[in-house]
């Protein structure tokens, strides 16, 4: 009877060994994924992922991906090298160190590799947080008000998110120029629209001697921020203050706090305006507004 127990436990045992799966989690820091040449590692996404590696690879590596999983197989010796896994639906990108060697003599079968999201021990920002709901511990609410407080509930969770949506916007809109694309945390709800790039801003901040461009909007919950490139066309360094800017705005967020002189590589800077309701052409003051020359005196416009 001992041995026949013995046996059950030592069968389980394998048949647990046999299906190990290594967990990996994703925090932004490169996963390694070793592999041996002549076996095929399996990797779990459980995303719809596009495989992007260098052109050295090719002939090297074979990979197939399907159903949440990439299939790794080497043909030969493969150096340290670097794999992105692309989230097609929400643009994330995963990194994945690989390198191939030659089996050992005792070499064992590299068990599957899943790959999971790192634990978040705060709400990432412009992640949306539902309302708290009343425990049974807390005082008991009326029957004719339940109704009407679950509305409410539900109208705030769908609204509310742990960050502001302008400040949402704005840093997203600054990730979007200036970080490397795979740094760039997705957020659910933005997403880019069109921008009439020679949207007249001659009004935007006519008291100073400045140029505007627009460089590219996001939309999220009723809020635009738009991306506006601002240049010195003047020989003087500009310091740079939001009560110059003229229009109807939620928030703006200068990338510097000043300009340098015409010429000088500091003589440009980015301008983040989040408007709400409606878009930057709607939230710009039309009426003939002058601006001042950068020789001095005002062109063309009313004085104020």
């Amino acid at each position: 009877m001992k041995r026949a127990v013995h046996c059950i436990i030592l069968w389980a045992a394998l048949i647990g060994t046999a299906h190990a799966v290594e967990i990996l989690r994703w925090e932004r820091i490169p996963l390694a994924v070793p592999l041996v040449i002549g076996q095929e590692r399996i990797v779990f996404v459980d995303q719809n992922v596009r495989v992007g590696m260098p052109r050295t690879l090719t002939g090297k590596l074979r990979v197939q991906s399907t159903g949440g999983a990439l299939y790794l197989l080497a043909t030969e010796e493969i150096p340290p090298t670097r794999l992105q896994l692309k989230n097609i639906s929400s643009g994330e990108i995963m990194l994945v160190d690989i390198a191939a060697i030659a089996p050992k003599a005792t070499q064992q079968t590299l068990e599957p590799v899943r790959i999971v999201p790192g634990e978040e021990h705060s709400p990432r920002y412009g992640q949306q947080r539902s309302a708290s709901r009343p425990t049974s511990g807390s005082n008991p609410v009326p029957r004719e008000r339940e109704q009407s407080q679950d509305l409410d509930t539900e109208d705030q969770s769908s609204s509310r998110t742990e960050t502001p949506v302008p400040v949402v916007l704005t840093r997203y809109a600054a990730q979007m120029l200036y970080a490397p694309l795979r740094t760039v945390e997705p957020v659910a709800g933005i997403r880019q629209v069109n921008l009439n790039r020679g949207l007249n801003l001659s009004t935007l901040m006519p008291s100073m001697p400045v140029e505007a461009t627009a460089m590219g909007s996001w939309r999220m919950d009723g809020y635009w921020v738009t991306a506006i490139k601002l240049r010195n066309l003047s020989l003087q360094e500009l310091h740079l203050d939001p009560r110059d800017l003229m229009g109807d705005f939620t928030t703006a967020t200068f990338q510097h706090p000043g300009l340098g002189a015409q010429g000088n590589p500091s003589d440009t800077t980015t301008l983040y305006l989040v408007t709400k309701g409606r878009a930057l052409a709607e939230s710009l003051i039309t009426g003939s507004v002058g601006q001042i020359d950068p020789k001095g005196g005002n062109r063309g416009g009313a004085q104020r």
